[in-house]
């Protein structure tokens, strides 16, 4: 019997042999196998003093941390989460007990996760009724948790876009999870698996227990770093700027005389090449095009109308990968047609996306206050290291 299944069964028989509470509580037990386990059960509220589930760790030494619960404090749900995370423990969740609201943001703290498809419940967030909040307050009110719930879920791995899906239900509804919802964002990690992530902490400190992730990708200008040689010649494109359009201009010079106005979308061929300038054809016109204006088709930028958001640039593949590999936060390495390497956050947004979580991000302290949002059409080629290449399904996702 796997690990799961034994779990599984453990958490349901101690479960429904609990008496309910509506304040949180922690019971501890141990399986036949001597397999041990946690199940966090009731509210969170904001004054729970969470030292007695330190104690329940430290005495009873688990391996996992089950819920049931109907959630409460976002605040102390993500306290508790980190806890999980601190001690290195699995969390997992089945549809026979209650994960829902602020308790799915305990669960994301687990090193593995597991959770049967439909046992995690997400909706919006909300105050409670007699919260004395102006309009003014509550929204700014509103806009921190966000950005605390952002930084904390990229913290524990997970996909901030989730909170999108999370949106569209309304504070007195569930939205319960699929399973393959929970896998794309993160929420989940198949058996076997662990999040290599460790908690934030100042250059030098990991969680107690864990080492530093040693870099998954090598270094070496061999194996990563195309020669400037190599990069691609720029053939074909099409017109792809922030404003909607852009001018062509009669020389290499943003100052030059405008030849003619181009909308996003406009085919362009490409004859050459002056000083991060294109020199373009389009429909027997020719001209000149800066290289942030267009989406050049043998490079691997982001389609459509798609944003990346950059954190770093480095003139050196060794810096920017190491960067990249050593913090806890998804990143990709791209090299820019100015010969340096960009550092983004590995999943492209759409633009109200990409505006939204960076300064959510920022805030947080997550990323550098420089960071900027980017169409990314000066990225070349991707070098290295995230995976997470769905372009298909950030697309479809909306504010």
């Amino acid at each position: 019997m796997s690990m799961i299944v034994r779990v599984i069964t453990l958490l349901v028989v101690v479960a429904f042999s609990s008496v309910g509470k509506a304040e949180l509580y922690f019971k501890a037990d141990e399986g036949e196998d001597g397999l041990r386990f946690v199940i966090v059960a009731g509210t969170f509220s904001i004054d729970d003093d969470l030292a007695d589930f330190e104690s329940v760790i430290r005495a009873h030494r688990p391996k996992i941390v089950g819920f049931d619960s109907e959630g409460g404090s976002i605040f102390k749900a993500m306290e508790l989460g980190r806890m999980i995370r601190q001690h290195g423990l699995a969390t997992v969740q089945l549809r026979e007990l209650e994960c829902a609201s602020a308790c799915a943001l305990a669960f994301m703290g687990g090193r593995s996760r597991y959770a049967a498809p439909g046992s995690i419940g997400v909706h919006k967030s909300s105050f409670a009724p007699t919260t004395p909040f102006n309009k003014e307050e509550a929204v700014s009110a509103v806009q921190d948790v966000t950005a605390d719930i952002i930084g904390y879920m990229v913290e524990m791995g997970v996909d901030p876009a989730l909170l999108q899906l999370a949106f569209k239900t309304e504070a007195d509804d569930i939205r319960y999870l699929s399973g393959r919802e929970m896998a794309d964002f993160g929420v989940t990690l198949s058996e076997g698996r662990t999040d290599t992530g460790v908690i934030s902490r100042p250059s030098g400190q990991v969680a107690p227990g864990f080492s530093s992730p040693a870099p998954q990708v090598s270094t070496d200008p061999k194996v990563f770093a195309p020669s400037r040689t190599s990069i691609p010649v720029a053939r074909s494109g099409r017109v792809r700027h922030p404003k909607g359009s852009v001018l062509m201009k009669a020389a290499p010079d943003a100052k030059a005389q405008s030849i003619r106005r181009l909308s996003n979308g406009a085919a362009v061929q490409i004859i050459g090449e002056k000083d991060r300038w294109y020199s373009v054809s389009v429909s027997g016109v020719t001209g000149y095009m800066h290289h942030t204006w267009i989406r050049v088709d043998q490079f691997d930028a982001t389609p459509g109308q798609l944003r990346l958001i950059q954190i770093k640039s480095f003139d050196n593949i060794e810096d920017a990968v190491g960067y990249a590999t050593a913090r806890d936060l998804p990143l990709s390495v791209y090299l820019a047609t100015n010969g340096w390497y960009a550092v983004t956050i590995a999943k492209p947004f759409d633009k109200k996306q990409a505006l939204y979580f960076a300064k959510g991000l920022k805030r947080e302290g997550a990323i550098p206050q420089d960071s900027f949002v980017t169409l990314g059409n000066t990225y070349v080629m991707k070098i290295c290291c995230g995976t997470d290449t769905s372009y298909a399904r950030a697309s479809g996702y909306s504010q």
